[in-house]
Formats: structure tokens, sequence, C-alpha cells
């Protein structure tokens, strides 16, 4: 009897499961408008893994302007560099509301980190002349910034020539003009920044919080090794060891020993310096030294430099400096008007990296760093 019962009651159970289900693929079938046939064929799955890649967000670091009263500066570039490429440039270094803002909308930068390009004041020889200019400069891009807030920031242009009055400059753009720290064009008249004389610029950058960026320029004296080919002095060789040149100088100077909270930044991957972690150790290891620093080269570059990806679009140099300083060292840069922004965002959205790394680089370390948000 019980058994009877039970029978029944699990075949109905069965018969109702089975109508259930065939009720159910009835139902998907009828919404992906399928047939028994078909049906496999044409069943959708989430899709998830087959939609495109979002565009990551960008700041972008090392992004220059110029201003009319100081493209007479410009005449040490058109040394090494054509005359069609030049005017290029030029249009676009004195544009920040169209051009500029329409490439950034184009190839999905969010902000750009404006500076004055290179060489500025730095080979101006006139002290008041440089202070002057600077101040013109800094006030120009701040009220670029001013008609664009979520689009544009600012690195102060500073007049070396008279480090108090430059350290007072920097101050002044970063609590009144809400700069996020300054960028200087090389040596000043040749003159290099372990010199005592430019403590109090360390000093206030130091207290503010703020990095400087140094940007290459020309060396003061071109080398006799480069002599005769005027290709090689500047942007595609001879900036990269006058630029890495002076941030050993600051290393074996002691500056960071000095001011050991001191951030700078520099472009170019690094200006090779990611690659000589260890010969650097090694050799100082051997060497005579000037003065007793408190640790080796590498430490310094792995604590107290940053570096962005300006002008150097390539997949191995990038690696190379994630495996040297780690990501938390590298930030996104375009190097406009001099670089392609299109080949610099499709080179970092396509760069062999996890998703986490790209957004770190692309934004995350500019965000903690200069204090921006996207």
């Amino acid at each position: 009897m019980y058994r009877r019962e039970f029978a029944t009651s699990a075949a109905a159970l069965v018969v109702s499961h089975f109508a259930s289900s065939a009720t159910s693929l009835s139902s998907f079938r009828g919404r992906s408008g399928g047939t028994s046939e078909n049906a496999d064929a044409e069943m959708q799955f989430s899709g998830e893994y087959n939609r495109p890649p979002r565009p990551v967000k960008k700041i972008a670091l090392e992004e220059h302007y110029c201003i009319p009263s100081m493209l007479y500066l410009a005449k040490d570039m058109e040394k090494s560099v054509a005359s069609g490429p030049m005017e290029y440039f030029k249009r676009r270094l004195l544009d920040f509301d169209m051009l500029r803002i329409e490439e950034m909308d184009k190839y999905g930068i969010d902000i750009s980190v404006l500076s004055m390009t290179v060489p500025g004041v730095q080979l101006e020889s006139n002290e008041k002349k440089a202070i002057d200019l600077a101040r013109e400069a800094n006030d120009t891009l701040a009220a670029a910034v001013q008609r664009h807030p979520k689009r544009l920031a600012g690195f102060a242009h500073l007049p070396l020539q008279a480090p108090r009055t430059a350290a007072d400059e920097l101050e002044r753009a970063v609590k009144e003009l809400g700069f996020k720290g300054a960028l200087v064009n090389g040596a000043t008249n040749g003159e290099y920044y372990d010199a005592e004389k430019f403590y109090p610029v360390w000093e206030c950058a130091e207290g503010l919080g703020v990095p400087i960026y140094l940007h290459p320029a020309n060396a003061p004296d071109v080398a006799s090794s480069m002599a005769g080919y005027p290709e090689l002095w500047g942007a595609m060789w001879g900036w990269t060891p006058e630029t890495a040149t002076h941030i050993l100088r600051l290393i074996i100077g002691g500056v960071f020993d000095r001011f050991p909270q001191v951030t700078v930044i520099t472009g170019h991957m690094g200006e090779t310096l990611p690659t000589l972690l260890w010969r650097l150790d090694s050799r100082f290891q051997i060497m005579k030294h000037t003065r007793k620093i408190a640790r080796m080269p590498s430490d310094y570059i792995r604590e107290n430099l940053l570096i962005t990806t300006s002008g150097v679009f390539s997949f191995p140099p990038l690696q190379c400096a994630m495996l040297a300083l780690g990501v938390d060292h590298i930030l996104f840069s375009i190097d406009y008007p001099y670089e392609s922004t299109k080949e610099a965002a499709e080179f970092i959205e396509a760069a062999p990296i996890s998703k986490p790394d790209r957004e770190v680089i692309c934004h995350g370390n500019a965000e903690r760093l200069l204090k921006l948000s996207v």
C-alpha cells in the first residue's frame, strides 16, 4: 500500500520536474528566437569575456606649453630640430583651449599636467628677466587651468638663477595657484642642482610635499664625441646622458641625504637608469668618493626617483622599469606635442601588463602623488 503510494508520488514528481524543465527550455528558446534544431548554436552567454575592454583613465605628466614672450628661448632647440616639425610644435605649444583639448578628447586623456617647454628660463642670462618671465608663465598657465579645471593641471616654472626667489615662486605656485609641483629644464646656465645654493628649492619642495620634475635640456657644452652631428645633440641622444648624469649628481652630491623626502621625476622611461642599477652600485664601490653618502646609488633611485613613460612607447623598456623599480614608480606621460598622443595611448592600452598595474601607471600613481582625481 505504502509502496504503491510512494511510487505514484515519485512518478508524479519526475513528470512535474521534466515538465518544468521543458517549460524553462521552451521559454529560453523563445527568448533567443531559436528552435530545437539550432538552440545550441544560438545560445547566448553573458559575453563578459568577449566584451572589448574599457579604456583606462589617463593622467599625463610631461605635457608642454609656451607663451609668446618666451619663444625666443626655443632657438636653442632649433639647433637640432628640423624647421617643419618645429613649426608644428610651436602652434601646439601656444594653444591651451583648442588643439590640445581636442586631442585629449580624441585619445582618452583625462588630465594633462602642463609645464613650460624646454629650455624655458633656464637659458636666460638676465636674472630679473628670468624671474619676471617665470612668474608670467605661471600666471598664464594658472589662467588656462582655471578655464579647464577638470582637464588641466600645472607644474611651476622656476627662475633658478635666483634660488631663494625660485623657492618663493614654487610656494606661491602651489599655495596660491594650485600647482602640483615644478618642472625644470636641465641645468640653469650651466649650474647643476646638487650645488648648495639650490638647497632652498629642495627644502621648499620637501616642505610642501610636491615633486620636482627634472626634464632634459641640451648640455652647456657639446661633447666632443657628438661634435659635427647635431642629430646626436638633443632629444635623440644627448639629453639622455645629460639628464641621467644630473640625477646621479644629486645622489652623489648628497641632496637626498639632506632632503630624504624629496621626490624627483624624470621622463623617457628613466633615461636608461633602470637598466643600470646593478652596475652603478658595483662600480661605485671601487671608485674614489668625493663625499660620503648613506646608501648605494640604486637605493636613492628606487626611493627618491619616479619615472614616466614619456617618449618611450615600447614594451621591453616598460617591463624592465617595472622589474627594476616597481609599478609604483612609473607614471604615464606623452611628451605633447613632441610625441604622438595616439601612439602613447595605444601603447599603454596594449602593453602586456595586468589591469591593476595599467591603472596604477595610467592614473593611480599620479592621483596619489599629485592629489588629483579622475
